[in-house]
């Protein structure tokens, strides 16, 4: 497959041009020639140079991360960032980006995965930055209790070993759950204003201890890594679909 045509199929399933004004994520292809081709391509959380070591290890053509390498732009090709965009060019490894596109995605999306883990029903989006939705919603066919989910989050999810933190000052019984993964606590008003039992996300601040009490919200920080594994395994899925071999390179950071 052409680099150009992966590209293409990519921007369009996820609507990147929608999150160009929100995200400080540059979106889609980061490094990469303007034409090549695509046989082999791998999937990893983050652009860190572990991960794209391992792609150079996999002879892939290509490497689709969640978190990329350029935040509101790259001033100077040093240190770490020399360390990591050089084996890409070395190797001619291009490295496709999706932040914000696809936290967001209704059914490609982190989110989205982890309501399909619990298999949550009556979806629907959750949590905007600007105009752009980065979470879901739903309800859960039986209530839940606090510790049953906390236990189900933690026997499910990469955690790399580190437990799956609760603030249980919600319903003993949990039906509708709100997520936004990553660092998602800043949404945790918005959860409770829209009548949510919990709000699952990936790492918490010192805030959100206090505001969940006074909101009486239940909060579970999953792990931020642990929580954004759903979007690249769906793009390798749809990768594999379209004839194309992969790799998954797993590198949680227990965080």
């Amino acid at each position: 497959m052409e680099l150009s045509e992966l590209v293409g199929r990519y921007d369009d399933r996820l609507d990147t041009d929608a999150y160009s004004d929100v995200d400080a994520s540059a979106n889609g292809l980061q490094v990469g020639p303007d034409s090549g081709t695509v046989e082999h391509v791998a999937f990893a959380v983050d652009a860190g140079r572990a991960t794209i070591d391992a792609a150079v290890d996999a002879d892939a053509d290509a490497l689709v991360v969640h978190h990329g390498l350029s935040w509101g732009g790259i001033e100077r090709v040093t240190g770490t960032e020399y360390g990591r965009i050089a084996p890409l060019i070395e190797n001619d490894i291009a490295l496709y980006v999706s932040h914000l596109p696809l936290d967001g995605h209704q059914e490609l999306g982190n989110a989205a995965g982890i309501a399909d883990l619990l298999e949550l029903d009556d979806r629907e989006p959750f949590g905007t930055v600007g105009a752009e939705y980065i979470g879901q919603r739903g309800r859960a066919s039986e209530p839940i209790e606090a510790d049953d989910l906390e236990a189900d989050l933690r026997s499910q999810l990469d955690t790399g070993g580190r437990d799956v933190r609760a603030m249980t000052f919600g319903p003993d019984e949990i039906e509708d759950v709100a997520i936004v993964t990553g660092s998602g606590v800043d949404w945790l008003e918005d959860a409770a204003a829209t009548g949510a039992d919990a709000l699952i996300t990936g790492e918490g601040k010192q805030k959100a201890y206090h505001l969940a009490r006074e909101l009486e919200i239940n909060v579970f920080l999953a792990g931020h890594y642990a929580t954004e594994t759903f979007g690249v395994r769906s793009l390798q899925e749809l990768a594999e679909k379209w004839g194309l071999e992969t790799t998954f390179v797993d590198h949680p950071t227990g965080l």
